[in-house]
């Protein structure tokens, strides 16, 4: 039996396009010489390339020719843009763009020559759209939006324990927890009696959670926009790919540390099968010409995650995975499928450095199918359903429901609402759950207990996490309820699945195929998963397939391609496979465009030079990569900045930047931030703590439940490593830090007050019930998997709450906020900037108009990294 992807959810209306102003004009004004280009998409033909760029000091839409130097913005709107692409058959360029900088984002087209813009979903207050892929032939776009908003509603629950240093002036809505309603969160069928809700009955006056669906969308207006599938309650969802013949959609859904793949059939909505896949970017994979493989970047079962081969039946039912191509102590980070769909593009992490390898794909075999005359149909267990009771297609109408990645409007991190068993464990848990192996919390494809085994390998790197790629090069995102970076696998993701086969987590069982690779250390990534998994059921009309898997896929001979700078952040194929365009960062260069012909990288013209990367008179610096060792012998990682003309053996001041997610990693990026404390004569040490990614998922996970105080003493071990290595000064240390990283300087200065001199904090959390009170639904699930579930935990994440110990604060602090962050509202910072003031200590709050949890525009950015650097050079002065 299998399960339809919209039984549990109430029919929602279609997006409809309005049509908009055309505002784009040739843009004939000298570039500053120091702007960046990113995230671009390639013409059929591959002579020209949309892309974003802040040249005109806010992120737009703009086109160019791949070596001509004449740009074209074709959306000179103020709102900032997040994502490109291209139709296939070069018509049409849709985009996501962020009204006034916040979460909440839409999707638009206009075409090349900047005629007839309109707004194709995401335009009605309280919704949000997301883009998804073309249709191959170019005829529709994919995009996921959300219903507006219901009135507001929170699950009640015991308030968390509160000390009288920290009774009143609390942020957030009304002091409740805000979580999606259990069981609303995953694929469902209709009972009898009621809406369909998972395990419960919906009364009519109960408000309902806000539903995310899929829609295939004409650009030209003319056809009536095809459901795809809906999913009420859901964090999120993309769709990845759509099969040559539309009969299939790869959509990307699940939370942080537990993504996973869905094949739907777009006929009936039928989710025919699941696999786990990465985190990171989520642009996880596709389908082969012939449909009958996926090719996917995941780390189930693994360490590291891998290009994995994954067979389907002709009724999109997996037969098998195999491992194309894997590599020791690294991760496949980034996937790009040529269009011809028989050569990828490959981007590995290795040890925070790129690198780029052009290779082709060769399907496996079909496995070997039998006609068994007198064979019952198996069972299929799908996402959400019973296993006992599991509806057919026939029982009633179109069911399913599935989440993405985070929030609909950043490709964030949510999920469905964690049943008490698989809740992160609280200082009296034992830290394994009744009647199974796995550690709570961890999804079903065996993920290890936080601290259970070191990272595999040695992998140092950093990403920007102080808004948009134009300032740290990377384009990732951090957030607090999602792991996403790009480059951080926010590029992944892993099956979402239940703790134990009794139904008790939040999504499916997921044992896929064969073991898609051993993993590189021992442990839980050892064991393969049975063959054949959950969705081997049975071909109609008592044609059954065999057990037998498929014969060994793999990526052909890989060509390396020489890059000039260390990171690669986006990959776009063109119709040429010798000829790839990607974006790259590193640490001497802003964020450009490079086309690869043959291998050979070239710039685009556009694209600022390197020689212009930094101010006349500051010296761009080339990162050291570092190894702390933390107090329980887990080995750490980051990059060390040395400000110019300071002797190698002079202790220097040093600020200590904590990175977002926690997922994220530090990378070898230019980071202008970092540039202006560099000018002012301060070092930076910029550390990867336990729950950073590029170490291994063990790594990732080491920090969850109670581990998350061990991720606190982190950056206390760090400051203690650099002091040792004689780099740092021990009386001006500083620590700062955005989104998660912004929590940490807030537990950082409560937790070790003596060690820092000062801190700026910018867009954390300081008090984890406040957080889940004002955030928005889907951060609220997604965050409940990594830091703890606001009810079952609540005082864990007390103790884990920087207010809770704010008596401790001893250091001046700075703290920084977006005015339209909806993800870590600005409160956070204004409680604990209330709290520092009452008790007498120099507290500031810098409040950054028109923006959310990402500064994007370059005034704002430009406002932040100065303030921040006279905030630190004020304070560790002589």
């Amino acid at each position: 039996m299998e399960t339809r992807t919209d039984a549990a959810t109430r029919a929602h209306p279609a997006p409809e396009p309005v049509r908009l102003a055309d505002t784009a004009t040739p843009y004939d004004v000298p570039p500053p010489a120091v702007h960046g280009c990113w995230y671009p998409s390639v013409d059929p033909g591959g002579r020209s390339v949309a892309f974003i760029c802040d040249r005109a000091g806010v992120p737009q839409l703009w086109t160019a020719p791949v070596a001509g130097e004449e740009v074209r913005r074709l959306d000179a709107d103020p709102h900032p843009v997040t994502e490109v692409s291209w139709s296939p058959d070069g018509r049409w360029i849709a985009y996501t763009a962020a009204p006034d900088g916040g979460e909440l984002t839409r999707v638009l087209c206009v075409r090349p020559d900047g005629t007839g813009r309109h707004l194709l979903a995401g335009g009605e207050p309280g919704t949000s759209a997301r883009l998804g892929c073309w249709q191959h032939d170019g005829s529709a776009v994919a995009v996921t939006v959300t219903d507006s908003a219901p009135p507001f509603a929170v699950r009640p629950g015991p308030a968390a324990p509160q000390g009288p240093s920290h009774a009143v002036h609390r942020a957030g809505r009304d002091g409740r927890a805000v979580l999606l309603e259990p069981g609303s969160a995953r694929l469902g069928t209709t009972r009898a009696g009621g809406s369909a809700d998972g395990d419960r009955t919906v009364s009519a006056d109960e408000p309902e959670p806000r539903a995310l669906s899929a829609y295939l969308v004409d650009p030209e207006g003319v056809a009536a926009p095809v459901l795809l599938a809906s999913e009420r309650g859901a964090a999120n969802q993309r769709v990845c790919d759509l099969s040559r013949d539309g009969r299939l959609a790869l959509v990307y859904r699940g939370p942080r540390g537990r993504r996973e793949a869905l094949v739907v059939r777009t006929g009936d909505r039928v989710v025919t099968c699941a696999l786990p896949v990465a985190d990171g970017d989520p642009w996880v994979g596709g389908f082969s010409p012939d449909a009958g493989t996926v090719w996917l970047r995941s780390d189930g079962g693994r360490e590291h995650a891998a290009l994995v081969a994954a067979r389907l039946d002709r009724r999109g039912r997996l037969l098998g995975t195999t491992v194309a191509a894997q590599r020791p102590d690294c991760d496949l980070e980034l996937l790009a499928l040529g269009r011809d769909g028989r050569r990828a593009v490959l981007a590995w992490n290795v040890r925070g450095v790129s690198e780029l390898e052009v290779t082709g794909l060769t399907p496996p075999p079909p496995p070997a199918t039998v006609r068994t005359p007198d064979a019952d149909p198996a069972t299929v267990r799908t996402p959400d359903a019973d296993p006992d009771t599991a509806a057919s297609p026939q029982a009633g109408p179109d069911t399913g429901r599935w989440s993405d990645t985070g929030s609909p409007s950043d490709g964030g991190t949510g999920a469905g609402a964690l049943p008490d068993a698989a809740r992160i464990p609280g200082p009296t848990d034992a830290g394994l759950l009744p009647g199974d192996g796995r550690v709570a919390g961890a999804s079903s494809d065996a993920r290890p207990a936080a601290g259970a085994s070191s990272h595999g390998g040695r992998e140092a790197g950093r990403s920007s996490d102080v808004g948009s790629p134009s300032d740290g090069g990377t384009g990732s995102r951090s957030l607090p309820g999602d792991g996403r970076g790009a480059g951080a696998s926010s590029p992944v993701g892993s099956g979402d699945g239940p703790v134990s086969d009794g139904g008790t987590g939040a999504g499916p069982s997921l044992h896929v195929g064969r073991d898609v690779g051993p993993s590189p250390v021992g442990g839980p990534y050892a064991d393969p998963p049975p063959v054949g998994g959950p969705y081997a059921g049975s071909l109609p009309d008592g044609e059954a397939d065999t057990a037998a898997e498929p014969g060994p896929a793999w990526a052909g001979a890989g060509r390396v391609v020489d890059l000039p700078h260390e990171v690669v952040t986006r990959i776009a194929p063109t119709a040429d496979p010798d000829i790839t365009v990607v974006a790259l960062s590193g640490s001497r260069r802003h964020p450009g465009v490079w086309w690869l012909p043959h291998g050979l990288p070239l710039r685009t013209p556009w694209s600022s030079r390197d020689e212009d990367a930094v101010p006349a008179g500051r010296t761009p610096v080339r990162p050291v990569p570092m190894s702390p060792v933390a107090r329980d012998g887990l080995t750490l990682g980051g990059w060390y900045y040395r400000a110019p003309g300071r002797s190698p053996g002079e202790p220097a001041p040093c600020v200590l930047h904590l990175h977002g997610g926690p997922e994220e990693q530090e990378r070898p990026v230019l980071e202008p931030l970092y540039l202006e404390l560099l000018g002012r004569g301060l070092d930076v040490f910029a550390p990867d703590v336990r729950g950073s990614c590029g170490y291994g998922r063990s790594f990732v996970d080491a920090d969850l439940g109670t581990g998350r105080f061990d991720a606190i003493n982190d950056v206390a071990d760090c400051a203690a490593h650099v002091i040792v290595q004689g780099l740092a000064d021990p009386r001006r240390m500083a620590v700062m830090g955005r989104s998660y990283g912004g929590y940490l300087v807030m537990a950082s200065l409560v937790w070790h007050p003596d060690l820092f001199r000062t801190g700026v904090a910018v867009c954390g959390m300081s008090d984890f019930a406040t957080f889940f009170a004002g955030t928005e639904p889907w951060i609220a699930q997604s965050a409940a998997h990594k830091y703890g579930h606001p009810e079952h935990d609540r005082e864990l994440l007390h103790r884990l709450s920087p207010m809770s110990r704010i008596d401790a604060l001893r250091a001046p602090v700075l703290a920084v906020h977006g005015e339209h962050d909806s993800n870590v509202p600005p409160g956070e910072s204004e409680q604990f900037v209330r709290a520092a003031r009452e008790r007498g200590l120099e507290a500031e709050l810098l409040l950054l108009r028109h923006e959310g949890h990402d500064f994007r525009r370059a005034d704002n950015r430009r406002l932040f990294r100065r303030s921040a650097a006279d905030w630190m050079e004020g304070h560790l002065a002589d």
